[in-house]
């Protein structure tokens, strides 16, 4: 394992500037918490939550289901078709400072049920606020959350058949995955797949190398979410460099949520250095407290990756997005031309 210092200030403006592409990134989870107070104030009774400096308090966590606990009271706040165009104009505002210039974004149409919201309406409200910010490209990716089981997860699958025009252009499953394996789900994915949609799913998280290769085997997934703990099973990592099946790496989250004790303990350098196919996300950063560029700081600082790795992981991300290959090669194009991208001192 190698440790190096913390990296410079010109380092971090370095990473800062760099333009990014981010594949696993759920909506819900990047509200910038001054959005989220405005929604916390609209429909009020948190007695402890008094103020923006509390609400940031609440998102700290135990364990990974005590994570889940607090993404449902999150959820909560979110209770009109309003509230989904406000908060995808304030994270797509976010992302775009934060020089991101495509993004493949998570939602859970199927969490807001219960407040009588529909999965066209809600899709369309996002819509109508990410494009109230033409500096960046967002495509939707609907998570089918294992939790409500497979007849729901179909349910929304046909849902979204009338709002495809809106850039939805794939199907996640997330939730508890310790408590729901993959397998089940198999005949939803199967018939996404027919429809035409892309498919993700989380795994390797909170459930070990079992659940990953559920979802490469059952769900036949284009891409893993997480896959942190993979690297328990060595035939299961010799299978994802064969394959280049892409993995989206979420290092801050897992130490967040205790998958992984540490970044020095996570597997993303021991990945890259293997050949997988990896790029690397924040997940639900608002929640994490992290951004990109903390995201990379941090591998640079605890597991010594170099400036060119991040721009291996970089164009890994560009590679294993679903845009079509004219499109990624414009992205990549666009991305290298960079100022910073152009920036090359020592390491």
């Amino acid at each position: 394992m190698t440790t190096v210092s913390p990296i410079t200030d010109a380092e971090r403006a370095w990473l800062e500037a760099l333009p990014k592409v981010e594949l696993h990134l759920h909506l819900e989870g990047a509200i910038p918490l001054d959005a989220l107070w405005t929604l916390v104030q609209k429909y009020g009774g948190e007695p402890d939550v008094p103020n923006v400096e509390a609400l940031r308090r609440r998102f700290v966590y135990h364990d990974f289901p005590h994570f889940i606990r607090t993404w449902v009271w999150k959820n909560g706040f979110l209770r009109e078709y309003e509230d989904f165009t406000f908060i995808a104009e304030a994270v797509a505002r976010d992302l775009a400072a934060q020089h991101i210039r495509y993004v493949e974004v998570f939602f859970s149409p199927r969490d807001f049920a219960r407040h009588g919201l529909a999965t066209q309406p809600l899709t369309a409200a996002i819509r109508d606020g990410l494009d109230r910010v033409p500096a960046i490209e967002i495509a939707l990716v609907p998570d089918l959350i294992r939790d409500f089981g497979p007849e729901n997860a179909r349910a929304t699958l046909d849902e979204l058949d009338d709002v495809r025009a809106l850039g939805v252009i794939g199907v996640g499953i997330g939730g508890s995955e310790d408590e729901f394996p993959p397998e089940p789900f198999a005949a939803v994915y199967e018939e996404a797949r027919r429809r035409g949609y892309r498919t993700s799913a989380h795994a390797g998280e909170a459930a070990g190398p079992e659940s990953v290769w559920g979802a490469l085997r059952a769900l036949r997934a284009d891409r893993i979410g997480h896959g942190a703990r993979a690297i328990e099973d060595p035939a299961l990592v010799d299978y994802l460099v064969q394959t280049q099946t892409p993995v989206e790496l979420c290092p801050l989250s897992n130490v967040r949520t205790g998958v992984v004790a540490s970044i020095a303990a996570h597997p993303a350098k021991a990945y890259l250095d293997r050949g997988m196919l990896v790029c690397v996300n924040t997940d639900d950063p608002r929640m994490f407290h992290n951004s990109m560029a903390d995201e990379y700081a941090a591998l640079r600082e605890e597991l010594g990756i170099t400036r060119a790795d991040v721009r291996a992981l970089i164009r890994n991300a560009v590679r294993s997005s679903w845009l079509d290959a004219d499109h990624r090669a414009a992205l990549l194009a666009e991305i290298e031309s960079h100022p910073a991208w152009q920036d090359d001192p020592d390491d």
